[in-house]
């Protein structure tokens, strides 16, 4: 069996930076602490810009499986991360289960960011359902909540 964290997380995905800026714009508007906000990009220099400024400092780079160079910085990651260190290795296809996705969420997600997307995730509970609904607003495509628990 699959360990799933126990806290939620919203995600969606941007088809721009300049998408994504307005999202998380009204997410910090709605009361989201930046703390509980995940940013994934392949790595390009609007995407960095992007992190420095939500977070105060760049995001961090790293090789996904199934995309390639990334810069991403948030609880997502560690939450993907996992015990085995294999985020890496596995790609978002391979470790999205460990949040309450099912795989084939995960390969939606990694096919997107490897055609430029921007990931925004939110740890949301006990507001998924508003972090949802604001993901949606501003174009967060295939936004989504991970709530599956089942056995893999």
């Amino acid at each position: 069996m699959v360990n799933v964290e126990t806290g939620r997380f919203t995600v969606g995905v941007f088809q721009d930076v300049a998408w994504a800026r307005k999202g998380l714009d009204a997410l910090q508007r709605a009361g989201f602490d930046n703390q509980g906000l995940t940013i994934l990009s392949k790595e390009n220099p609007d995407a960095a810009a992007l992190m420095a400024a939500t977070f105060g400092q760049p995001g961090d780079r790293f090789d996904l499986a199934g995309i390639g160079a990334v810069i991403g910085r948030g609880p997502l990651l560690d939450a993907l991360q996992g015990a085995a260190g294999d985020l890496a290795a596995l790609g978002l296809a391979g470790t999205m289960r460990r949040v309450g996705f099912q795989a084939h969420d995960g390969r939606i997600f990694e096919a997107l960011v490897g055609r430029g997307g921007i990931l925004v995730a939110v740890h949301s509970e006990p507001r998924a359902a508003d972090a949802l609904a604001l993901l949606h607003s501003y174009g967060g495509g295939n936004a989504a909540i991970g709530a599956w628990t089942g056995r893999v």
